[in-house]
């Protein structure tokens, strides 16, 4: 799982590049993201299927492990799959200290000649739910379809991942990913010791905020190189994170972004690496809700053709060439209390017919970068930025 947990903190990071321009809140899920573009790569070939793999960040960290085989069909694809097959199977255990769930679901349209190797293999490694539907006579009913499935895997935290309107009749395929997260401190914070307090948005402005208080011991660490401190924040369980990376100066986001690379996130978290100390922590009450529309940042990362309907291949799909991308969307939900923290994201994709022994102070009042992460398997499941809460 090393390869997916390295893969998925680049995407994570890369994708943060492209969505960290605006001024606001960010939330997203990289895990719903790339599991949909795991699903789209199974029928891609050619230079599309290689666009994928390289946004996917999988192409660098499988290089060291995979060899080419000589009809050219390297088995890189193959270990993208299996990690993904792994990691639904990981998220999808049964575990009582938290609830938290990963779903796939692929919709094609009636009488579209899909592959019959294509289903099989995303029955078998994205336990996808697979169901055609008529888009070429109703496809708003097909629309209202999908959204309830995502609604529903989702506990009613993401709604209308398509708008109204946004399936047609020259929808072919949709793939979609949707992953749920609830879970309670493993220490609550009192909701007694909250309190009204200042989030400093920038040197000069402040907005009123409930700010959680506790004093406790967590995983700390100083990070001098960035002017920074992380702590790592357990879920009841331990098996799930939160981890909030605080710049220590109030305008010292952008430094810490632009200084953030894989290889620190990936030492800054290990258990190695911080150390276990008082801490009086606090931390706002926050709740961010956010759409992405991901084709202009997925084409900046490097996948083009796959939105090109003069070069996409799609042929591992179905023998039909039409085949282009014509939508990425995705939507996720973060609520921070006193309690825990419950989260939510989906994607979808269209494919369309073209024509220590001292108390720490570690107050979050002001912007910082927070993610939860598995434990086990290394992997960001949603990854943001705190700007206001």
């Amino acid at each position: 799982m090393h390869l997916l947990a390295e893969a998925t903190t680049k995407f994570t990071l890369e994708l943060y590049r492209q969505l960290r321009e605006t001024e606001n809140n960010i939330f997203y899920s990289p895990i719903s993201i790339m599991t949909a573009l795991g699903m789209l790569l199974l029928g891609a070939k050619g230079n599309t299927r290689q666009q994928i793999e390289k946004v996917l960040q999988f192409n660098g960290a499988t290089e060291k492990t995979t060899k080419k085989s000589p009809d050219c069909h390297d088995e890189t694809s193959e270990n993208v799959h299996d990690q993904f097959q792994k990691l639904m199977t990981q998220l999808n255990k049964s575990h009582g200290a938290y609830d938290l769930k990963a779903a796939n679901g692929i919709y094609g349209a009636k009488k579209f000649p899909f592959l019959q190797e294509f289903l099989e293999d995303i029955r078998k490694f994205y336990q996808a739910n697979v169901e055609s539907l008529d888009f070429v006579h109703a496809a708003g009913e097909s629309e209202k379809k999908i959204n309830s499935w995502v609604e529903r895997q989702t506990n009613g935290k993401i709604k209308d991942l398509f708008p109204n309107g946004s399936l047609s009749s020259s929808t072919a395929l949709v793939l979609v990913s949707a992953v749920y997260f609830k879970g309670q401190w493993d220490h609550k914070f009192d909701e007694k010791h909250t309190t009204e307090g200042k989030f400093w948005l920038n040197k000069n402005t402040s907005k009123s905020v409930q700010m959680m208080i506790q004093k406790n011991e967590f995983n700390f660490n100083r990070l001098e190189d960035v002017q920074a401190k992380i702590v790592e924040i357990p879920y009841k369980g331990k098996e799930l994170s939160m981890f909030i990376l605080l710049p220590n100066e109030i305008d010292g986001l952008k430094k810490l972004e632009d200084n953030l690379t894989t290889d620190k996130l990936i030492q800054w978290t290990s258990p190695q690496y911080m150390n276990m100390i008082e801490l009086y922590l606090s931390l706002p009450r926050f709740k961010v809700e956010e759409k992405y529309d991901l084709p202009a940042p997925l084409e900046h990362m490097g996948m083009v053709d796959a939105f090109s309907a003069e070069n996409a291949d799609f042929s591992g799909i179905s023998d039909n060439q039409d085949l282009v991308v014509s939508k990425v969307l995705h939507k996720s939900f973060v609520e921070v209390n006193e309690e825990g923290t419950e989260a939510a994201a989906a994607t979808g994709v269209e494919v369309s017919l073209t024509s220590a022994s001292i108390t720490e102070d570690f107050a979050a009042d002001h912007p910082f970068l927070f993610f939860i992460k598995q434990n086990k398997t290394n992997s960001i499941l949603f990854f943001g930025r705190m700007s206001s809460p």
